[in-house]
């Protein structure tokens, strides 16, 4: 499905060519987060439009005297509440946080963003210290999916207010993270592209972690080629062109372990279509098993790296401010309590085999190709008992998942059309091979666009 608003490459040009200004699009921005009739209240946990406003008009005059430090200079962009602003108190979507001292320096990506003269529009919601795949935020209100908003429906997490601050117009791209999906779930949801990087090309200084194993800091945009540009910024590289690539002989690796049970029936409905497009351009798509994703829900089955390392950072806050969490959040995080250091030691061991294993799997492939979610947004009012939040937690989180345990690279694509259920197909490859995602990305979405 393509997205009818502006491109980073779109709104460049009109940039250069006058056509616009950085105020005019933070007035369009923030038009957006502030109407009442719309989700910016619930998006955006802080917004300071005086200061916007202020920066979007040094943009300006930077354009004016030719003197802006790169094509992107004054386009709008949000940043998840993970993320340290000089400044700001970094709560992660929590008020556990709420007396923390202000940061005292911009976090590494989000200073690369700020040197690159992108326009920062403010923090957005997100779940509680990132840890579900749903964006459900008791302290702060959950944002509700552009996608039969009438009947609120959840819009993916963590970086829930990420992929809402894009879809809505809000900003033009989002700064978010994923440890386990959080940004390619609410990228789905949202009819949106996210991006999850290889996790070593991305510093984490000044991020407030989930699991330091498995963090990494990632883009929600409107584009392929949105995302690999947030992407360059992101691991300090200098811009990349995008090759062309043809799709003609690709060999895409459906993963049929695990990673079809259970699908939504327009899931499954709007991904076989999709495959058959991609079929009828040329692609060779070969199912196969690869048993290697398989051994993931035993390797997590004590909670995993995310648990154990969550509750190694929180321990201490948790003993003193319990009842502050959302309840469905700390208790995901008490797991770890229950492991031992030896439980730990034979999970950082089992990934490094399931690595191994993977990219052994991966080597007659291009790409391994699946749906990026496997069932459309819930209902908020469907997801009250805890047995259907967990279900659905679940559901939300397994596929993406996979790709962060065995250290790939990810990225989801919108397949759905306009009105219809949000559905994302997600590409992966193995960690490091970024640039070649984004040129097997860039003809996926090319060819699904005719």
């Amino acid at each position: 499905m393509s997205n009818p608003a502006p491109t980073l490459d779109q709104l460049s040009h009109a940039l250069a060519d006058a056509k616009t200004t950085s105020r005019s699009l933070a007035e369009a921005c923030l038009a957006r987060i502030e109407d009442p009739h719309g989700e910016g209240k619930r998006a955006f946990v802080r917004v300071d439009a005086d200061q916007v406003r202020k920066a979007a008009d040094g943009l300006d005059a930077l354009r004016a005297a030719r003197a802006l430090p790169s094509r992107f200079a004054g386009i709008p962009i949000s940043i998840k509440d993970l993320f340290d602003v000089q400044g700001e108190v970094t709560r992660a979507g929590s008020t556990v946080l709420a007396d923390a001292a202000p940061a005292a320096t911009d976090a590494a990506v989000v200073a690369r963003l700020r040197r690159a003269g992108f326009l920062i529009m403010g923090r957005t919601n997100m779940t509680e210290f990132a840890y579900s795949g749903l964006g459900i935020n008791p302290h702060y209100g959950t944002p509700a999916n552009p996608w039969q908003r009438e009947t609120p429906r959840v819009p993916g997490g963590s970086s829930s207010g990420a992929g809402i601050s894009v879809a809505d117009g809000m900003a033009h791209a989002a700064l978010g993270t994923d440890t386990g999906g959080s940004c390619r779930i609410p990228a789905a949801f949202a009819g949106i592209v996210g991006y999850k990087p290889t996790a070593r090309l991305i510093p984490q200084a000044g991020i407030v972690p989930l699991s330091t194993s498995l963090d990494a800091a990632g883009p929600l945009a409107r584009s392929v080629r949105c995302c690999a540009s947030l992407h360059a910024i992101l691991s300090g590289e200098d811009e990349f062109a995008v090759p062309e690539v043809a799709m003609t002989g690709l060999r895409l690796a459906v993963p049929r372990t695990l990673m079809f049970d259970d699908l939504d029936d327009a899931v499954a409905r709007t991904f076989e279509a999709a495959m058959t497009k991609l079929s009828q351009a040329g692609a060779r798509l070969v199912d196969t098993p690869f048993s290697s994703i398989g051994r993931i829900p035993q390797i997590n089955a004590k909670g995993g790296l995310a648990a154990m390392e969550a509750y190694a950072w929180h321990r201490q806050l948790i003993a003193t401010k319990h009842d502050q969490y959302d309840p469905r959040v700390v208790s995901r995080m008490l797991k770890g309590a229950e492991c031992s250091a030896a439980d730990y030691i034979d999970v950082v061991a089992a990934r490094r085999t399931l690595i191994a294993e993977a990219v052994a799997d991966l080597a007659p492939f291009d790409a391994l190709i699946l749906p990026t979610v496997a069932i459309v947004p819930p209902r908020i009012a469907d997801l009250a008992s805890d047995e259907a939040y967990a279900r659905a937690n679940v559901l939300s989180l397994r596929n993406t998942t996979a790709i962060n345990m065995i250290d790939g690279c990810a990225i989801s694509l919108p397949i759905h059309r306009p009105g219809d259920a949000p559905v994302g197909l997600m590409l992966a490859c193995r960690g490091g091979d970024d640039h070649r995602l984004f040129a097997l990305a860039a003809a996926v979405e090319a060819a699904l666009s005719q």
